[in-house]
């Protein structure tokens, strides 16, 4: 993302997890874990969303991390239908995790199924205090309904003209939850021309 990403390796459940981070000048507010689209159809950690949503976290004072699902880059592994990323993620989430420090979760499309399924996995311990999801996969994936201590700290963004994940799939998902869904208007699955604003609805959204 910038001169000054590093670049690092975790263990994880398939091999090696391939991870960048990137840490604010001054002492972190929080750890921010970001899922990335789906790896059977170009998804990366460095997909421009994901690298928007670690943006408005390092803003805010967060250090950000990005990852890899296995088979996807340097990661070991191969495709695990959901099953296995769900796994890949929640070690990223123990091994970047600072018991000092609140979790911030988010994730795009695939990664916002991942990061929802991570949230409600999490038991309320260590369960993250912030949740971003953008354009979750609420059509192809399962997404579980938040942990109802969560709803009022995470964020739903979706654009009005999502061709891969309709929007009326994520209201469906998000009403009978009484979330709130911040629609962008006439905007596509991967934000084009709009990812300044996305990085100011999660500023926004998680500076409250």
């Amino acid at each position: 993302m910038n001169v000054q990403t590093q670049r690092l390796t975790l263990a994880g459940p398939a091999g090696d997890i391939e991870c960048a981070l990137d840490a604010p000048a001054a002492p972190a507010r929080a750890v921010l874990v970001i899922c990335h689209p789906h790896p059977l159809h170009g998804g990366t950690m460095d997909n421009k969303v994901v690298q928007t949503v670690a943006r408005a976290g390092l803003q805010l004072g967060a250090r950000s991390v990005r990852f890899n699902f296995r088979g996807v880059g340097a990661s070991a592994g191969s495709w695990d239908e959901g099953r296995g990323e769900l796994d890949d993620a929640l070690a990223v989430i123990a091994a970047q995790r600072d018991p000092a420090l609140p979790l911030w979760l988010a994730g795009f499309s695939f990664g916002g199924f991942v990061a929802a399924s991570a949230a409600a996995h999490l038991s309320s311990e260590v369960r993250p205090r912030r949740l971003a999801l953008i354009a979750p996969s609420t059509q192809k994936q399962q997404v579980p309904a938040i942990p109802e201590e969560l709803q009022a700290d995470t964020l739903v963004v979706h654009g009005e003209a999502d061709d891969v994940v309709p929007l009326s799939a994520t209201f469906d998902w998000a009403r009978p939850q009484g979330l709130p869904v911040t629609v962008i208007p006439g905007v596509g699955h991967f934000f084009h021309g709009q990812l300044a604003l996305l990085k100011s609805l999660v500023v926004r959204g998680w500076s409250s």
